[in-house]
Parts: structure tokens; C-alpha cells; sequence
């Protein structure tokens, strides 16, 4: 029995094999859950780009996990939700509030300062000739780019992703507790930063969502702390997961890596919207049936738990021929790495602009990558990536 809840399914990244099985016998599988009542297992392209797409028939609403939250989980204020798990007109209403930070202009604004970074960050490693490239590149780079768009010293930055690993890992693997814990630390730390940016405002985004209004009103405490919480968590994972799988993609593929560095200028931006689509660093996302209705012939009850497996839609063969192949000149590329419909992700373009500046920075001035250990993959079920990558180079 295929059994999508249990993490080892995803202990060397995507279960291809499994996806496959399900695309061909049961794009709609029905899937046991241990203390809960099950849900619909979606593996077709277009079924998951349906669902995402119709919130009317799908709601984001009670989560976006598998697991219904608990009374008295971190994070359970009330009326107050995160954005992820509203749907228009509210989510829309509360989207408006950051859209203008995440947008196409204001992130090629950000493309001069994400180079100085990335320089910076290989600078720091260059010479030691080996390195985790998890924590010491990969993840880098989003944690110091949300710290600077949150108004938050480095250091901060650093520790609060660290956080966002443990929330997202399976109990199992950081013990019982230890997600709810990391948790209500982000919490406590957000506390700070409201009665820091209260008193001193700066030019971040932090203090922008303590000013701004919805609905005629600004945020409350809880609202404020579930934005930060959200932005903390979604502001790195695809950068640090999609370039650490993305590097254990390039070495079990050395000759696309040699066609991709021919010309980097001209074939990063394919090679990126592939290694998204191969990577899929972002595992699935569920949405609750709002009413009876059928989904490839699946009978799905209201209340139904539907949820959408974003990796086996970006390996299915009716829309990406030979799909378990790593081709970096793939075009057209209608992935759905960064999810669609009304939740389509908020911060892609600055992630795309992140990935770029490391992967030019790794790839013009480093060589000859090996590994010196196994990848040591996060345990988890909701993101797909290494957590440990140990790699030799040299200087190019």
C-alpha cells in the first residue's frame, strides 16, 4: 500500500517511481491517514492545476496541510489566519498588502544588491575548498535576504531559517514538540520586532505591515506575527531547497552541466525553470472540497481533504516529454514548481533573481564539485531538498 504520509516515501528526495504508479492507476488516490480521516492524492498535471486554480470548489481553508490543526496549536488566534490559508476575496485583500514589495520591478530593483550577495557568500567559501553547500551557500542567501527585507540583523536571519527547517521536518526526525516549539520561538521573536518597529519604523517591510491597513484597519498583534511566520518559512525554501537538490542534479548530470556552463548568460534562465520542474522543492499543497464534485472520476465528498502533489505534476509525460530526464534547454517548461491560481507564489521573482546570482557566482568561479559524504535529506513530507550537502571544489 502507497502510503504518501510517511516521510522515509521522501527520504532521497521525489518518490518518482511511486508518482509514476499512481499517474497510471489512481490519479485520484484515496490515502489512509493515521489519526485523521484520509484525503485525495492528486498526481495529474491537470487535475492539480484545476483544483489550485478553482478556491470556489477547493479552499485553502482550514490549512494548507495534511494534518487539520488542533485546538490550542501555535498559531490557532481565533479569527486571525495566514494568508496561505484564506481564499478570495480575503486572501486577495491581504495578498495586496506585500504584493508591491514581491513585484517584477521592485525585484529587478534588488538584482544588483542579490549579486553583491551571492559574491559574498562564495567569496566566504572559495578558498576552503570544500563546504556544506546547504547551510553555507544555498541557505545563505535567502537568509540574508529576508533579514534585509524584514529589517533584521544577519545573525537573526540565520537562526530564524533555522527554525523553519525544524517546523517543516517530520516529528520523528527533531522529536515530538519540537515543531511547536520552533514555532512559538518565531513567535516570541516577533513580539520583539513589533514593539521594535513600533517605537523605531525603518524602511522594511516589517514596519510597513505594522502601518498598513485592511479593510480599514491595521493589523492585530496576531495577525502581524502569522505574515512574519509566513514570510520567515516561504521566503527561503525554494532558493535553499531548489539549489541544493539543483546541485545534486548537475553532478548526476555532468554533461548538462558542461552544456550549461558553454553559455551560462544565455541558458541560465531554461536551465533554472528546469531544475524547478526536476526539484519541485515544494512537495504539496491540500485544499478542502467545498461541495460534492469529482475529480478524474474520483467522488469527492464536501469536507474532503484534496491534496495536490506539485512533483508528480512536473514528471507527468502528457505535458513534459521524457520527464524524468534532466534537460536544461527544456522550453516550453509550464511547471508548477511555484504552485498557480490565486496562491501562485508571492516572492518568484525574487527567487528566480536569488537562484541566478548563486548559480552564475558557483559556476564561473568554481570547479570541479564532488561529493565527500551523502546528502542528508530533510526528513519531511510538505518540502523536498538536502539539509546536508558536503561538497570538494576548487577555484576555477
Amino acid at each position: 500500500m502507497i502510503d504518501l504520509t510517511r516521510p522515509e516515501v521522501f527520504g532521497a528526495g521525489h518518490p518518482v517511481q511511486i508518482y509514476d504508479r499512481l499517474r497510471r492507476e489512481a490519479p485520484a488516490y484515496w490515502n489512509a491517514e493515521e489519526g485523521g480521516p484520509g484525503f485525495w492524492a492528486l498526481t495529474r498535471y491537470a487535475d492539480v492545476v484545476a483544483v489550485d486554480r478553482d478556491f470556489s470548489s477547493f479552499s485553502s481553508s482550514p490549512t494548507i496541510m495534511i494534518p487539520d490543526p488542533r485546538p490550542g496549536e501555535p498559531g490557532a488566534f481565533g479569527e486571525a489566519k495566514m494568508m496561505l490559508m484564506m481564499d478570495p476575496p480575503q486572501h486577495t485583500a491581504f495578498r495586496k498588502l506585500i504584493r508591491g514589495a514581491f513585484s517584477p520591478g521592485e525585484a529587478q530593483l534588488r538584482k544588483v544588491r542579490l549579486s553583491s550577495l551571492a559574491r559574498e557568500i562564495v567569496d566566504a567559501v572559495i578558498d576552503r575548498g570544500e563546504c556544506d553547500f546547504v547551510s553555507d551557500v544555498a541557505g545563505e542567501m535567502p537568509s540574508l535576504v529576508i533579514a534585509e527585507l524584514m529589517g533584521l540583523p544577519r545573525d537573526d536571519g540565520r537562526e530564524l531559517y533555522k527554525l523553519t527547517e525544524t517546523i517543516h521536518s517530520a516529528p520523528e526526525a527533531v522529536g515530538d514538540g519540537a515543531g511547536r516549539d520552533a514555532v512559538m520561538k518565531m513567535f516570541a521573536y516577533g513580539m520583539e520586532l513589533i514593539a521594535e518597529k513600533r517605537a523605531r519604523p525603518g524602511d522594511d517591510l516589517a514596519s510597513l505591515l505594522l502601518q498598513v491597513e485592511v479593510d480599514g484597519r491595521r493589523l492585530t498583534d496576531p495577525e502581524f506575527l502569522l505574515f512574519f511566520l509566513l514570510l520567515i518559512d516561504a521566503g527561503g525554501d525554494t532558493t535553499r531547497n531548489l539549489l541544493g537538490s539543483g546541485m545534486i542534479a548537475l553532478l548526476e548530470n555532468p554533461d548538462q552541466l558542461a552544456w550549461l556552463r558553454a553559455d551560462l548568460s544565455s541558458r541560465l534562465e531554461t536551465a533554472r525553470e528546469e531544475l524547478l520542474r526536476f526539484t519541485s522543492p515544494v512537495i504539496y499543497m491540500r485544499r478542502t472540497a467545498t461541495r460534492p464534485c469529482q475529480v478524474n472520476g474520483a467522488p469527492i465528498a464536501e469536507g474532503d481533504k484534496v491534496v495536490m502533489y506539485f512533483g508528480a505534476a512536473n514528471r507527468d509525460p502528457a505535458v513534459f516529454p521524457v520527464p524524468d530526464t534532466l534537460d536544461l534547454g527544456r522550453d516550453p517548461n509550464p511547471h508548477v514548481a511555484f504552485g498557480g491560481g490565486p496562491h501562485h507564489c508571492l516572492g518568484r521573482h525574487i527567487a528566480r533573481l536569488e537562484i541566478d546570482a548563486i548559480l552564475s557566482e558557483v559556476l564561473t568561479r568554481v570547479a570541479d564539485f564532488e561529493l565527500i559524504g551523502p546528502p542528508q535529506w530533510l526528513s519531511s513530507t510538505f518540502i523536498s531538498g538536502p539539509r546536508v550537502l558536503p561538497l570538494r571544489f576548487r577555484r576555477a
